[in-house]
């Protein structure tokens, strides 16, 4: 169980650091992102703070946003 857990953090992890990362790269704030993605400012920072647990969908939502694929975003 504890194996299954650090891989659900490894994966959050490097979608924080990953949108973070595009953000900077496409020059966006939160709030942008969130609108592009259809998703609420608040929610976006919780993702990229790890403080939230998006559901399948949400990186999706984020990858369209950024015009890449959710393996980019993951990656």
């Amino acid at each position: 169980m504890q194996r299954r857990s650090i891989l659900a953090m490894d994966v959050r992890a490097r979608l924080w650091e990953n949108m973070r990362r595009f953000r900077a790269d496409k020059g966006r704030s939160q709030e942008e992102l969130a609108d592009r993605a259809g998703l609420h400012r608040t929610y976006v920072s919780g993702v990229e703070r790890m403080t939230r647990n998006p559901t399948v969908t949400v990186p999706e939502k984020i990858a369209v946003a950024f015009g890449v694929t959710i393996g980019e975003l993951t990656a």
